[in-house]
């Protein structure tokens, strides 16, 4: 399946939509060595990410994107292309984030999201949590980053 495999529009979409089994994918999102540097400074200031010279003498041979950052541009694409408009309750959390590979400048990333469980709630009949898997994939097809995030979302015709 991709994007516009859903029956309905993200606008319109709620936990009734989101079918155990499903893989959709999304992107592309180029990331820059300035967007590197910039979000480092800001949130991970470590060298690998905010310094050429040294990075290029580290582990990576090169300067490389923190995963905060990656995880960032993850979320990005997850919140324009995959959770609903209107019916996103909230999340309690994810679980397994993996950082697989490095994200370098140049790389353009897009994700690719497979629905793992749908569950109603017992006691809020209004929604359901859907349990996905998501992965972050670089423009040669490697996953770099992935993660199973949980997120609640409201059953339709549900205020």
């Amino acid at each position: 399946m991709t994007a516009d495999n859903f029956a309905v529009r993200s606008e319109d979409r709620g936990f009734e939509d989101y079918l155990p089994g499903a893989v959709f994918e999304y992107g592309n999102i180029r990331v820059t060595e300035a967007e590197i540097i910039e979000f480092a400074r800001r949130y991970d200031p470590q060298y690998m990410h905010v310094d050429a010279e040294a990075a290029a003498r580290g582990r990576f041979g090169g300067l490389v994107a923190s995963g905060w950052h990656t995880a960032a541009v993850t979320m990005r694409l997850v919140v324009d292309n995959f959770l609903p408009k209107a019916a996103s309750l909230a999340s309690p959390g994810l679980d397994e984030l993996r950082w697989l590979k490095p994200v370098r400048p140049g790389d353009v990333l897009r994700i690719r999201v497979t629905v793992v469980e749908a569950t109603p709630s017992r006691s809020r009949p209004d929604r359901g949590m859907v349990r996905s898997f998501v992965e972050t994939l670089n423009q040669d097809g490697d996953v770099v980053m992935s993660m199973k995030p949980m997120n609640i979302i409201r059953r339709r015709g549900q205020p």
